[in-house]
């Protein structure tokens, strides 16, 4: 859920001030680099059916089991399959919570982090909640990051995501800034992003979804999730 409207003169200076606080030459800044190269696709339509065929191409050429169902049927990861009918940010968000969930919890609804907002059977899977409430934020942290990353090397606007997930939150304060570098270097470390901010393939096919999808529009819109890095999938 974004915490505070930003409109495109807000966007300008708070893009400039975020990117102040990154070094040349580092694995933030690239990240940063990437995300905040789609920025011209702030007022572009987006979510829209090749969005969500090109973030569902991408959880395919990882190998990921898929149920074509919307996640309020059930789970939107039940242990087996991620339900893939969400706004295309969400199903990317959710590929980046399967790659960072640890081998022992991947059998867990909802990776084991409670509920997601999209999810049907909160109960159930609060009760297969395993993760402490440290590892659920940092993990709800990099995988909001690596979603975004996701999406901007599709082509998609990632710059909605960067804002809705609230990343520009206290632009203003160097611990925003500060945030971000913490969570690209963890994301490099676990070998998930390169140090050019590049998110790794699970596939050779994965390089060629994105040359297919780099820079598709459509007139088609729907809407974003709601969702903030520390806040739920």
């Amino acid at each position: 859920m974004r915490l505070t409207p930003i409109n495109r003169d807000t966007l300008t200076r708070a893009l400039a001030g975020f990117e102040s606080y990154f070094a040349l030459a580092t694995p933030a800044r690239a990240a940063f680099d990437l995300i905040a190269g789609s920025r011209a696709a702030f007022d572009a339509p987006y979510d829209t059916p090749a969005h969500r065929q090109a973030a569902l191409d991408l959880v395919m050429s990882f190998g990921v089991p898929v149920i074509h169902e919307k996640p309020s049927t059930a789970f939107s990861w039940d242990g087996h399959a991620i339900r893939t009918q969400s706004e295309a940010s969400v199903l990317v968000h959710e590929l980046a919570h399967w790659q960072i969930a640890p081998p022992d919890r991947r059998h867990l609804p909802d990776f084991g982090l409670g509920a997601g907002p999209e999810t049907g059977c909160v109960a159930d899977a609060d009760a297969a909640r395993y993760a402490s409430d440290t590892v659920k934020e940092h993990e709800e942290l990099m995988a909001s990051l690596l979603g975004i990353l996701w999406e901007a090397v599709l082509g998609q606007p990632a710059i909605h995501a960067f804002v809705e997930q609230n990343w520009l939150e206290a632009w203003k304060r160097p611990a925003a800034g500060e945030q971000f570098r913490r969570t690209v270097d963890d994301l490099v470390s676990r070998g998930l992003i390169g140090v050019d901010g590049m998110p790794y393939p699970g596939s050779a096919a994965t390089a060629e979804i994105s040359i297919r999808n780099s820079g598709q529009a459509s007139a088609d819109t729907s809407t974003i999730a709601d969702a903030g890095p520390s806040a739920g999938k």
